[in-house]
């Protein structure tokens, strides 16, 4: 892509929103619907050529839908559990099959009640489940099934009817949270069959032979383009990826991952972010989006400062988690070796020392410091600057994006303000976004963008 080909700058928000949601929806975001619209083959042009993925303009659903294909599936990212209006937990493999079953009850009757899909899922799962193709799906307590398994199925499929219900897949006319607390409580649940054709990517996985492959073939089985490629490619040439495949995987990952090592694809001799060509190209794809690159040999820092294209705020927030992620981020970069591996007892040790100073920071886990650790690590992990040592637990592996943070933790004024808001006593965390390796003012303010370094 040359300077000429970027894409226009009227759809850089469009596009990362797209990139972040994988959809655009009229009645939630009429304007950047409109604007997507108009701007379709340029959108289309720009994700089929850069990325390798399939833009879909559904007028009639009043839907543009982003088909995203990744061989390298992230397994610390994907639909999350709403919690009293806030993000939770990954979403279980159970949820996610009973969101499948839910769009396939749908598809034949678009308006059912509640107790009707309970019953039709429960029918589907019965007959399935002896040959192990679907899981146990009770939802009326009988001999030896435990009341607490019926409401905690009931439990998970209103968790699978908020995920389609946050895509905009289908519609319900009553509280979800009051269904899981009162059973005796209905709703009726309504899909468009155009929003349910639209919200798979992939080709059948009957096509596909999936049945055939080894399980970790699954993943670049469903994110081909074309089923004669794995269905007549062997388990060999299934393993070894194209030049062009490569490329698609580098550049995806820095659109959709928070940080990137140009040098951790294995099986190429040469990783393709670390030629020139690549590191242009992946340049030239980032600032097209409107995102902001700090660029080393070792290491990329991708950030959206809008904040429009990822589901990451690290590294905003007041949560003691994360308050609890900044300090420990501010210590590993004061580390004599920074690559070494981190243990949770260093971790610990940080946190009690912090504690001696502010008894009254983090006070909700006064005696759980080892949780605290393992959520602050969980952070960082998420921001990509730690991974998960495989081998040995409670123990993790900086990475070289350690270098690119400056972090500064104070405490807040408490003089004269003390007596009016006593809650400003606990750490404050003040930090900068990711630097470049040159020499940087230690005030800038954290809303600056990174510079990139070319």
């Amino acid at each position: 892509m040359s300077g000429a080909d970027m894409l226009d700058p009227e759809l850089r928000e469009a596009a990362r929103h797209l990139i972040a949601t994988g959809r655009i929806r009229a009645e939630t975001d009429p304007e950047r619907y409109r604007t997507a619209v108009k701007g379709r083959q340029d959108l289309a042009e720009f994700f089929r050529s850069e990325l390798g993925w399939t833009l879909e303009v559904l007028e009639v659903a009043e839907l543009v839908r982003l088909h995203k294909r990744r061989a390298d599936v992230p397994a610390d990212r994907g639909p999350r559990l709403q919690r009293e209006g806030r993000d939770g937990p990954l979403a279980p493999a159970k949820v996610l099959v009973l969101a499948a079953l839910v769009c396939e009850q749908l598809w034949r009757r678009p308006r059912m009640s509640l107790r009707e899909l309970l019953q039709a899922i429960a029918q589907v799962c019965a007959a399935e489940a002896a040959s192990g193709r679907l899981p146990h799906f009770r939802i009326v307590a009988a001999d030896g099934m435990a009341k607490k398994e019926a409401h905690q199925n009931r439990q998970h499929l209103v968790d699978a009817l908020k995920l389609l219900v946050a895509e905009g897949s289908i519609v319900v006319d009553a509280d979800l949270d009051r269904a899981v607390t009162d059973e005796e409580s209905d709703l009726v649940v309504k899909a468009s069959r155009d929003r349910l054709a639209a919200k798979f990517s992939s080709l059948s996985p009957s096509l596909l032979a999936l049945d055939d492959l080894s399980p970790d073939l699954h993943a670049a089985a469903l994110s081909a383009e074309s089923l004669l490629d794995h269905s007549t490619a062997t388990e060999e040439e299934l393993a070894a990826p194209t030049l062009e495949t490569r490329r698609l995987k580098a550049i995806r990952r820095l659109v959709d991952d928070p940080a990137t090592d140009p040098l951790d694809d294995a099986s190429a001799s040469t990783p393709y972010l670390h030629t020139l060509t690549g590191r242009e190209r992946g340049l030239t794809v980032a600032t097209s989006l409107g995102l902001a690159t700090t660029v080393r040999r070792d290491w990329w820092e991708i950030t959206d400062p809008t904040g429009l294209g990822t589901g990451i705020d690290f590294p905003n927030g007041r949560r003691s988690e994360r308050q609890a992620a900044l300090a420990l981020l501010e210590a590993l970069a004061r580390r004599d070796d920074l690559s070494a591996p981190l243990l949770i007892t260093e971790v610990i040790a940080q946190f009690e020392e912090i504690r001696e100073d502010l008894p009254r920071w983090a006070a909700a886990y006064e005696r759980r410091l080892p949780a605290l650790a393992r959520a602050a690590a969980a952070e960082l992990v998420a921001a990509g600057l730690l991974t998960i040592d495989p081998e040995h637990p409670d123990q993790w592996l900086p990475t070289p994006g350690v270098r690119l943070w400056r972090v500064r933790v104070r405490q807040a004024s408490t003089e004269s303000t003390s007596a009016e808001r006593p809650a400003e006593r606990s750490t404050a965390v003040q930090t900068a976004l990711p630097l470049t390796d040159q020499p940087t003012n230690d005030h800038e303010p954290a809303d600056e963008q990174p510079r990139t370094e070319r």
